[in-house]
């Protein structure tokens, strides 16, 4: 059976997958969108990786190039995991009103606190700083000698995540 167009385009459409995802991790690998086209922007991310990898800069897909993307990518799925800094700046401070991610992150370690303590409320995980985030946030402050305003800021912050790690460490 013949190699089709579709075919071909499905397997520049993994490529491009692969180099764009290589590109989260590696700055000097320019950024592609899978389109299934094996355009400029292709050529200059695979010439980008060749070059990074110590390939022959060719901007072309062959063997070698082909299992280096597929070596790196694997490689970066198996490593360790990264931590994600989520907390915007030592000078932000999430409060009553607030929503996005941040809050959702505090409802979810909150909440995981709550899991594991009965004296400890759990939380609906909404991402927006409502009444019952405030009051976890207040017993929370309470218990680490923090002052009670229910608000998060750094040194809440860093609290709350601490005593997250320190019990999945010890209940594991």
């Amino acid at each position: 059976m013949a190699y089709t167009n579709q075919q071909r385009r499905q397997h520049i459409a993994e490529l491009q997958k692969y180099l764009y995802a290589i590109s989260l991790f590696n700055n000097k690998i320019p950024s592609v969108a899978p389109s299934g086209v094996y355009d400029n922007s292709t050529s200059i991310a695979v010439r980008a990786f060749q070059r990074e990898y110590g390939l022959p800069e060719t901007g072309n897909t062959n063997s070698a190039t082909w299992n280096k993307i597929v070596s790196v990518y694997r490689s970066f799925l198996h490593s360790r995991p990264a931590a994600y800094n989520v907390f915007p700046s030592s000078s932000y401070v999430a409060k009553n009103g607030d929503s996005g991610q941040v809050i959702y992150i505090l409802q979810a370690m909150l909440n995981d606190i709550g899991e594991k303590f009965d004296n400890a409320p759990r939380l609906d995980i909404c991402g927006n700083y409502n009444e019952n985030t405030i009051n976890a946030v207040k017993l929370f402050q309470r218990r680490v000698a923090l002052p009670q305003n229910g608000n998060v800021d750094c040194g809440t912050w860093n609290m709350i995540v601490h005593c997250c790690e320190h019990l999945n460490k010890t209940m594991l």
